[in-house]
């Protein structure tokens, strides 16, 4: 970044982008690639763990990088070690002026300022739907990692609000930016070219889509028991499952067993990118029934390729979505039933949330993101 013809070396915590973590490495790589965009003259570098299982990418390998061959578990107990007498990790990062954590990992410094990017407040609010070791390490550093921060960067005002009532921290110190949606979401109509991605994996004429990691929070088994139900009315429509299977999914696995629909709903696991934007443009339905989001970038995704979401009305999802999505409870199973058999009967009202959730998705793209994380940067550095 540069002010008043000063440039200011800013170095952005990688390690999500470049492991291709699911929601921290594709908020991490829109930033980068925001920031880069808008700021093409900016002196960014980046840092990463893990080095030696990392093949760098565009724009990664264009950009000054430290590095540490240390896997996850030790590399999270060397950050959190700084808070407990361990040397400050100036010396690692020479000329550098702002260190921006994007992944819920802030090391301790003595002189070069912090921003800490608040995804969610997750193992506080829902720590049984985390492993052990990791609910005991984000409960104590969670609250230190914010307080060191010079400013915090929140994905969601709900976001923001559970920091300030959970952690009371100041809200002054927080300001809200949200996430982007990639260009590649776009509508695809042309109905030859969604006929073959519904050929290749196997799909019906409709389908209601959730694209997620499977574990609890995600609330897979609610979706389950409503499509149970549907199939009862709508026995052609299908369930489409995208993401991979993430900590404590068994539950999923034994309640789709006890539902008997092993046969009738499609377990995709991860897709590529380019059948991902076809399966969005091809659904007929886009489901989210999660417990707890800090923002929700697949229904944004969702609805950037045209498709009528029906999303939790808990946490952030209601802020994402607006008027263009139908909120629910995630809980009651009755009321998703009702909402996928009123759309799935009502093409006209498919195609209204169709048209305004695009609209929606436009308000939201990553270069605005950088602009607004760049103003949080200069007001750290006294620059604003």
């Amino acid at each position: 970044m540069k002010y008043n013809n000063q440039k200011y070396n800013i170095c952005i915590e990688a390690s999500p982008a470049v492991h291709k973590q699911a929601g921290l490495g594709t908020y991490t790589a829109g930033l980068i690639q925001g920031l880069i965009h808008t700021d093409p003259g900016g002196q960014y570098s980046i840092a990463y763990n893990d080095s030696d299982n990392v093949n760098l990418e565009h724009p990664y390998d264009k950009l000054l990088a430290f590095t540490s061959a240390m896997g996850n578990k030790p590399w999270r107990m060397r950050n959190a070690l700084t808070y407990f007498g361990a040397r400050p990790f100036d010396r690692a990062f020479p000329d550098v002026q702002l260190y921006h954590s994007t992944g819920h990992l802030l090391p301790k410094f003595k002189n070069i300022k912090t921003v800490f990017t608040l995804h969610d407040l997750i193992p506080l609010i829902y720590p049984e739907y985390h492993l052990p070791l990791n609910k005991i390490f984000l409960s104590q550093m969670f609250p230190r990692f914010l307080r060191q921060a010079d400013a915090i960067i929140s994905v969601s005002e709900s976001t923001k609000r559970d920091a300030i009532n959970l952690l009371d921290i100041p809200e002054e110190k927080i300001t809200v930016v949200s996430e982007g949606v990639e260009p590649k979401f776009f509508p695809i109509r042309d109905p030859n070219r969604l006929a073959s991605i519904r050929d290749k994996h196997g799909l019906p004429e409709q389908f209601i889509l959730i694209v997620s990691t499977i574990e609890p929070r995600k609330n897979h088994t609610v979706l389950l028991d409503a499509y149970a139900e549907l199939r009862k009315t709508h026995p052609d429509v299908g369930l489409v499952i995208v993401g991979k299977n993430g900590w404590m999914y068994e539950g999923f696995y034994d309640h789709l067993r006890e539902t008997g629909l092993q046969k009738d709903v499609h377990l995709l696991g991860r897709v590529d990118e380019f059948d991902l934007t076809f399966l969005l443009s091809a659904c007929t339905i886009f489901a989210f029934p999660s417990l707890y989001e800090g923002f929700g970038l697949p229904p944004l995704e969702a609805m950037s390729c045209g498709a009528p979401v029906v999303v939790s009305n808990t946490s952030s999802l209601p802020e994402v979505v607006g008027n263009a999505g139908i909120t629910l409870d995630p809980k009651d199973v009755r009321a998703w039933v009702n909402a996928f058999s009123a759309l799935l009967d009502d093409p006209q009202k498919r195609l209204q949330m169709s048209l305004a959730g695009q609209k929606q998705a436009s308000k939201f793209k990553w270069e605005e993101t950088a602009k607004q994380t760049q103003a949080v940067y200069q007001q750290v550095l006294g620059l604003a």
